[in-house]
């Protein structure tokens, strides 16, 4: 009994695992993230400039720096804002109906017999398989890139929402009953709550799914756009315009990531989960 306190004593004072990292080793593992990108672009540049790989083909990281500048003073700026502006309409739109319709599914299996079939038969189909279609319905203008960009982003947030649901307490539920909450109660004050998580990442992968898919939207009809300027790069031969169109959607897909990642880690402040080791 007295080793089986002295045990517990030891777990109980030892350091959390989870215990907050200090702003320098916060600082630190954030400079590890560029190790990959810098001995890449560094490599890139030597392979180039010793003539292994055409220039024509391949530009110098330099070449594409000085691309970027000359965009940037140009018409990328109005590329970024019309594609930002497609990926934010047709997210808000898609993860909208994802989190009514997946709310809907996951606490009734009546609703999921109904519904869920149908569901996973369209997650099937390809996002440019809707573009002839969308393009007959809606025309070539923004309405029908929204709403390619809502299709794609609605699956994520939709599959990932109904798992969260899934696998909510049976305890919380049955709590909820007890207090005898309504249906929309249980679902505003339990089922959401707790399946934030999944919800979370559903979101996240929505919201990549929508860079994926404004591209799709703005390589067949456009004339503004990330999209639109990976086109004109194909069509002038310009393998740097290309690849800063590339460099700029990989840029833009990883800022709006991070910044709900932060709204993640906020609104869940109150998970005590695992994060990792330093090994």
């Amino acid at each position: 009994m007295a080793r089986a306190t002295g045990v517990a004593g030891q777990i109980a004072t030892a350091p959390c695992a989870n215990a907050p990292r200090s702003s320098r080793a916060t600082r630190l593992g954030a400079l590890r993230g560029w190790v990959v990108p810098a001995v890449l672009l560094a490599l890139l540049e030597t392979v180039v400039r010793l003539g292994w790989i055409p220039g024509y083909l391949m530009p110098a990281p330099s070449e594409l720096a000085r691309s970027m500048w000359e965009l940037a003073e140009g018409p990328l700026w109005e590329h970024i804002l019309a594609s930002t502006l497609r990926v934010l309409s047709g997210f808000a739109i898609g993860a909208s109906l994802a989190l009514l319709l997946g709310s809907a599914v996951g606490i009734s299996q009546r609703l999921e017999a109904f519904l869920d079939p149908t569901f996973q038969a369209l997650r099937a189909v390809p996002g440019l398989a809707w573009v002839p279609l969308l393009l007959i319905w809606l025309g070539i203008d923004e309405t029908s890139k929204v709403t390619l960009i809502a299709i794609g982003s609605f699956f994520p947030v939709y599959m990932n929402l109904v798992a969260g649901i899934r696998n909510v307490d049976r305890k919380l539920v049955e709590l909820g009953e007890l207090y005898r909450l309504s249906r929309r109660q249980q679902i505003r004050r339990i089922f959401v709550p707790a399946a934030q998580p999944y919800l979370f990442t559903g979101l996240r992968n929505g919201l990549s799914m929508a860079w994926l898919c404004v591209v799709a939207a703005e390589l067949l009809a456009a004339t503004e756009g990330i999209g639109y300027l990976l086109t004109d790069g194909r069509e002038t031969s310009r393998p740097d315009l290309v690849l800063v169109a590339i460099i700029t959607l990989a840029v833009m897909g990883k800022l709006s990531d991070s910044l709900l990642k932060r709204l993640e880690q906020r609104t869940l402040r109150w998970r005590d989960n695992f994060t990792g080791g330093e090994s």
